[in-house]
């Protein structure tokens, strides 16, 4: 399996598949055309760049909902009375975005 991640549009699946099953058949017959290796090396390129995008932008969000998440650890324990409740709230929707942002990570097999 690559290193490299991968975000394809359904467009791009379908394709892929399509060159991919062509290619199949040509090697079959021993008569592979090579623009059908150009279109999916294109098609990859494009989704290892979209996925590259997109991994840094998971990243960066994941980075921040820990931030986040420390801050509001930080308030709940300074806070005393009525505010207490509140910073706890606060605490515990940062938590939650935490755990989606990491989830959408795995998802991703980052």
């Amino acid at each position: 399996m690559s290193d490299v991640y991968r975000s394809y549009t359904p467009a791009e699946k379908r394709q892929r598949a399509w060159l991919v099953l062509r290619g199949a058949k040509q090697a079959a017959a021993d008569a592979v055309d090579p623009k059908i290796d150009r279109k999916i090396d294109r098609i990859d390129q494009a989704a290892a760049e979209r996925g590259q995008r997109e991994a840094a932008a998971l990243v960066r969000q994941d980075e921040k909902a820990k931030a986040t998440l420390a801050a509001a650890k930080a308030a709940e324990r300074a806070a005393r009375g009525k505010d207490r409740a509140a910073a706890r709230d606060a605490r515990k929707e940062a938590e939650r975005q935490a755990r989606a942002t990491e989830k959408a990570i795995r998802r991703a097999g980052l």
